[in-house]
């Protein structure tokens, strides 16, 4: 493996400009911020990132991170740009592997109608303070308390399953029950049924 080691470096390959939309987000991985390194660079760095806000583009490049070789999209924000790192085609299932078993299936018009209510009810913005780890906010509460009392007072529970429900079955009570009504929080039986994940990216063999 030491014959194929490569130097991180500490600079960006840029190899081509692509419109955003034709990155499939499967492939998309981390983001990074990009900022300008030192007085010299600031000038080429505004360049670049103001003709790529115009041209509405981003950028593939290459970097070497942690002795590897790593393609990333580079697009502007705010004063600087986000390099997100790539998974390369070999990470990323082909999502027919998968879905292709899903049956072609013409859905009720009656039951599209009534999810679409929910949808209108439940519709918001994003407010990414709301969606937390409950779990992980429960283990700080628990070590807070530790740390206080100097003993643990009662054990963190683990993350509850959820509930497996029929989706035709909560659509039509849903209907029922808050069809007049407009983005109020779902009841337990509105909750949507757990479904099966598969990772988009391949394990290393």
């Amino acid at each position: 493996m030491s014959m194929v080691r490569l130097e991180t470096t500490r600079t960006i390959d840029i190899e081509r400009f692509v419109d955003e939309a034709e990155i499939d987000r499967l492939y998309w991985n981390d983001p990074y911020f990009l900022a300008p390194d030192g007085d010299m660079a600031v000038e080429a760095f505004s360049v670049i990132r103001e003709a790529m806000s115009g041209a509405g583009k981003v950028a593939l490049a290459r970097v070497v991170m942690h002795q590897r070789e790593r393609v990333m999209a580079l697009e502007p924000r705010d004063q600087g740009l986000l390099a997100y790192t790539i998974r390369s085609k070999n990470e990323v299932r082909d999502p027919s592997d998968f879905f292709g078993s899903i049956p072609d299936v013409k859905a009720d018009a009656k039951m599209v109608a009534i999810a679409e209510k929910i949808i209108d009810q439940l519709e918001g913005p994003f407010d990414p303070t709301e969606f937390t780890d409950r779990y992980e906010t429960a283990l700080r509460k628990l070590i807070a308390e530790k740390e206080k009392n100097h003993g643990v007072t009662a054990p963190v529970a683990e993350p509850k399953e959820a509930e497996v429900i029929d989706l035709m079955d909560a659509l039509r009570r849903s209907l029922g029950e808050g069809g007049t009504r407009r983005k109020t929080a779902p009841r337990a039986a509105e909750k949507k049924p757990a479904a099966r994940k598969t990772p988009a990216r391949k394990r290393a063999s």
